[in-house]
């Protein structure tokens, strides 16, 4: 397990069980930092959020609102505006536009063997990551879900040209605009099959009905310590998510 101690999405401090290095001092935090934390579990890190006094004037003393989703099953077609569903294929098939486009140049690619427990069918935050295509899939096939949102990476030559809400800058230096609550949807992914992100895509899980699931991952090995952006909904928009399925 990782801990990541994070102000907005900068990590501070680092740490694995038994040891915690802390990257920057306490005095070296700026003024208006108090020693208010929100804690988080995000892809399989503990993500401890330092808010600032400007930060915590924002947050609603109100119950967030609950927004429904019902899921939509994932197949190549319907997940195509966010990546590929990639399905079970022969051994002799050749390499073509239905296998998983990958961008993996970047950094060093890591494929691991994620154990995830009591991930229930509700989110309140979402991530993305500007510099890898990632992909997951359950080992034997169990249903699970992602709630997902579509890429708002800015090109450079965008910037200042967006409608909306403003743009912030990620702590990896890239610009997006923060997702809409509105346009938040949920995938339901059966079967063998594998899912892969396009680079930027927003996403939350992977959630599922079980108290266990084994999920394999394919991303670059810093992506969870330098490519980890997250807009937290309850936070920002005062809203959770829960799946009805």
């Amino acid at each position: 397990m990782i801990i990541s101690l994070l102000s907005t999405s900068h990590v501070l401090a680092r740490a694995t069980p038994g040891n915690f290095d802390l990257l920057v001092s306490h005095h070296s935090l700026p003024p208006p930092f108090l020693p208010v934390l929100l804690l988080e579990e995000i892809e399989g890190l503990i993500v401890v959020s330092l808010l600032s006094s400007c930060e915590m004037s924002t947050l609603s003393p109100s119950s967030p609102t609950i927004i429904t989703l019902k899921p939509i099953e994932a197949t190549p077609e319907s997940f195509a505006p966010f990546g590929q569903v990639i399905p079970a294929s022969s051994d002799r098939d050749r390499f073509g536009p239905q296998d998983a486009q990958l961008e993996l140049h970047r950094g060093v690619p890591r494929l691991y063997i994620m154990k995830l427990e009591d991930r229930h069918l509700k989110f309140a935050s979402i991530t993305h990551h500007a510099s890898v295509t990632q992909c997951l899939g359950s080992i034997g096939g169990d249903e699970w879900y992602l709630g997902i949102a579509k890429p708002s990476i800015l090109k450079e030559s965008e910037i200042g040209n967006e409608d909306g809400r403003k743009p912030i800058k990620a702590l990896c230096g890239h610009y997006y605009i923060p997702p809409n609550p509105n346009e938040v949807c949920v995938f339901r992914f059966s079967g063998p099959k594998f899912v892969k992100l396009n680079v930027g895509t927003w996403h939350a899980g992977p959630l599922f009905k079980k108290r266990t699931m084994d999920f394999y991952n394919l991303e670059l090995s810093d992506t969870n310590i330098l490519d980890h952006t997250t807009h937290n909904f309850r936070k920002n928009d005062n809203v959770v998510f829960e799946i009805e399925d």
